[in-house]
């Protein structure tokens, strides 16, 4: 719902306050103010002015050389609009105006003339195209004869506006209304709402000497209410008309259409106005379509009816698709001159069907669906009249054709203060409790202790004593709402370990750069154990939406990497994802068991550095280095082995373990399966996070600052291929003793200076006492039980 502040001051006092307080007031009371629209935002210098001449330019077919008048001056302006014409009033830019979007206006040359200004457009005064009248979509916009020459557009046709825009949840329909925002907003600020005031003269002659009226269904259709309004001239509507529904969303048209939906945005009831002579027969029969039957909406497109359908008739053929939209046979034109509005009250049910049946959602029927006020009825059809003979220099009718079998009676609603505040926690005084009730207008008796409450029929989202409490709450303030701890036996709880060591691992991994993504847990037969840690029979459901959708995961990685595809498509040339979630097994009893693992992926740029020009893709010992942290940061030690499986890299593929145990899996993804997903070289990750926090870490014990300097020794071996990096380094730790601090493969190398079947590998040891400083002779002594050791293993070294 668009709400223009100056279109609402005519009902309310807004007390002079700033549009973004009065919007924060608004989404305090339960309202959400989803923007604050500042309708003049960017715009300076932008006047009326007159165009005395127009002539084609010599140069260019499609411009026009134009003499504008804009009140100081006279001055020469080049056009492009096809509908520019001399005798206009015109919106002009004036050179160092401002437009909507950063546009600065300047002097200019234009095949060799000069060009002061620019005449506008509203879509260059940043109104929606979708918004502008017809007759100036593809053009200049044209101003009322009326219009002073030299004044400031903005302030003279109501663009100095701010518009809120309400993000309305389904039961406040109240406030699809500028009345319903008024009463809000009067509630609020402690306000009284003045109402539209209707009075028009009305004709000897009555409504019903030229309209008959017949309801087949009061139950769909219990109140129909038809005014009839001769001798009207369809035309422009009046600038400060266009300008309120173009604020509130609505296109102009012309001025019979323009009142109908002027007052569906004023009192939040939809009207429709029939050209009475295309209706032919003077009646007007609302009854449910006919097998077959078929009618063609003002949107041009033929529907067939459905026999559950309500439709407007003129006693023979559908002439409305009753609530939803008008029939193109009875359209007002620009030859109309005598129109029957129609105001009625029609079932929620019913509406709501009709729209679901031809897709077809307009602004009259998602307020019928709601529910309109019973009550405003009538009088919107009587503020449709008088604007109408106000605007359009019609001759209204006398009365009105009514059928007339609704109840609006007020929904009565009795509450106890201490049922109030119970629900709500706290004390809020009887008298604050009257005073909100008062300002919402719902009238209020205090009986034998009771609040008893008059709703207003406006009001249909309150039935229930929890809904009184709702409206108490919201006005007198969440925010005044103490915080405060249940009232229980036991203390408060807090996480438990695991709880506490799952977040650690979700911060750490946040910190080096990985989101956070959340998948399926169904997935299709096909993926449901593909990248399984442990196979086993799959679990499917006995009724699924869909086959994608129809098996219990037994791994994350299918699904994640299928965000990494949907975010690499987006161009997105970094992507790293994580997720935390169960995955599904069965045990040999056929049990379910969930076990929550933990799944990484990453492509694209590990680094970018663009000042530096220093920019690294993202590899296998990148993620390998980050599992490696995590494993620090739990207190824990894992090991990486070769390892190997269906849809990954052979060559880059490790098993995690822990104590000897195989938990996970490391490894750059198959490049078949990386084309086949449309990914660059993407490195994954699976374990079971279960097992790693379940493991027991030893306590954390801080060791002091060393006071001594450690010593390093590099060593570069000759290996066989088939050696892995990772034994010969527990042969050095093992043979290193306590002294040994540290051991770094910094070097690999495989050229064709090596033996074939050999490689070099390079490591970094080094010593350490926290007690003493090192001698030589103690390094060389435990760095030669080292070579000794690796010697034994087949290790040599490089000369």
């Amino acid at each position: 719902m668009l709400v223009s502040l100056k279109w609402l001051k005519d009902y309310v006092n807004l007390q002079e306050l700033p549009a973004q307080e009065l919007a924060e007031k608004i989404t305090r009371s339960g309202i959400e103010v989803d923007a604050v629209i500042d309708r003049s935002f960017g715009m300076t210098n932008v006047v009326v002015g007159y165009v005395e001449t127009c002539e084609k330019h010599p140069e260019a077919d499609k411009l026009s050389i134009c003499q504008v008048n804009v009140g100081e001056e006279t001055t020469q302006i080049i056009c492009g609009a096809p509908n520019i014409a001399a005798g206009q009033k015109v919106i002009v830019a004036r050179p160092g105006a401002n437009l909507p979007g950063g546009i600065k206006i300047k002097k200019a040359k234009l095949r060799g003339q000069e060009s002061n200004g620019m005449i506008c457009s509203l879509q260059e005064l940043g109104i929606e195209g979708k918004l502008v009248p017809k007759a100036y979509a593809e053009g200049i916009y044209v101003l009322p004869e009326a219009a002073e020459v030299g004044t400031d557009v903005i302030t003279n046709f109501d663009l100095d506006d701010t518009v809120l825009e309400l993000g309305l949840t389904p039961n406040r329909a109240d406030a699809m209304s500028m009345l319903g925002v008024a009463y809000e907003v009067g509630a609020i600020l402690t306000e009284e709402v003045q109402l539209p005031e209707i009075s028009y003269p009305e004709a000897a002659e009555s409504a019903e000497s030229v309209l008959t009226l017949s309801i087949d269904d009061p139950e769909a259709n219990p109140l129909y209410a038809a005014k009839v309004v001769r001798n009207i001239k369809v035309q422009e509507s009046p600038m400060w008309l266009q300008q309120r529904l173009m604020a509130a969303g609505v296109r102009p048209l012309n001025n019979v259409v323009d009142v109908t939906n002027y007052v569906l945005m004023e009192y939040g009831q939809p009207l429709h106005a029939f050209d009475y002579d295309l209706l032919e027969t003077g009646n007007i029969t609302v009854r449910h379509a006919k097998v077959g039957e078929k009618i063609t909406t003002l949107d041009d497109t033929e529907r067939e009816l459905h026999p559950h359908n309500l439709v407007i008739t003129n006693g023979d053929k559908p002439v409305a698709l009753a609530g939803v939209m008008g029939g193109a046979n009875s359209e007002v034109s620009d030859s109309t001159t005598t129109v029957v509005i129609e105001s009625a009250y029609f079932a929620p049910g019913s509406i709501r069907q009709t729209s679901k049946d031809h897709g077809l959602r307009s602004d009259a029927s998602s307020r019928f669906e709601k529910g309109v006020d019973p009550n405003r009825v009538i009088p919107a059809a009587e503020r449709a009249a008088g604007l109408l003979a106000e605007l359009a220099g019609g001759e209204v009718l006398g009365g009105s054709v009514v059928f007339d079998a609704l109840d609006r009676a007020e929904k009565v609603v009795s509450v106890s203060p201490d049922f109030i505040n119970q629900r709500l926690g706290m004390k809020i005084r009887f008298e604050d409790m009257l005073d909100i009730l008062n300002r919402l207008k719902f009238k209020t008796e205090a009986v034998n202790g009771q609040l008893v409450i008059s709703v207003p029929t406006r009001r249909q989202d309150i039935q229930i004593e929890e809904d009184v409490v709702e409206e108490i709450a919201r006005l007198y303030g969440y925010d005044e709402i103490p915080a405060t701890l249940p009232e229980m036996e036991t203390t408060p709880g807090g996480l438990t370990p695991y709880q506490e060591k799952r977040r650690i691992v979700r911060a750490l991994l946040e910190g080096a750069g990985l989101l956070q993504a959340t998948t399926y847990s169904l997935t299709s037969e096909k993926s449901a154990k593909q990248f399984a840690l442990t196979e086993t029979e799959t679990t499917k459901l006995l009724m699924p939406m869909s086959e994608e959708r129809s098996t219990l995961r037994q791994s994350l990685l299918p699904h994640l990497l299928e965000s990494v595809s949907y975010n690499t498509a987006r161009r997105s040339d970094a992507v790293a994802l994580y997720e935390t979630g169960a995955v599904f097994l069965k045990t040999e009893d056929e049990l379910l068991n969930e076990e929550e693992h933990l799944a990484v992926v990453m492509t694209g740029l590990w680094l970018d550095n663009s000042w530096q020009g220093e920019r690294k893709a993202v590899d296998f010992f990148v993620l390998k280095g980050i599992v490696e942290g995590l494993a620090e940061k739990m207190g824990v030690e894992l090991a990486f082995e070769r390892g190997g499986m269906d849809g990954l890299h052979p060559g880059r593929t490790a098993f995690i373990m822990l104590d000897g145990k195989r938990i996970g899996i490391l490894g750059q993804l198959h490049p078949t399966e990386q084309k086949a997903r449309d990914l660059k070289t993407t490195i994954v990750m699976e374990l079971n996070l279960a097992e790693l926090l379940h493991k027991k870490s030893e306590a954390l014990v801080y060791t002091p600052v060393p006071r001594y300097p450690s010593i390093s020794r590099d060593i570069a071996l000759v290996l066989s291929k088939i050696v892995e990096a990772g034994t010969v380094e527990k042969v050095i730790r093992t043979a290193g003793g306590k002294l040994l601090k540290d051991v770094r493969v910094f070097d690999l190398y495989e050229g064709d200076k090596m033996e074939a079947g050999k490689k070099s590998v390079a490591f970094s040891l080094t010593y350490f006492d926290p007690e003493k400083t090192l001698t030589d002779e103690e390094v060389t002594t435990v760095h030669e039980k080292v070579l000794k050791a690796l010697t034994e293993v087949g290790a040599e070294l490089r000369s």
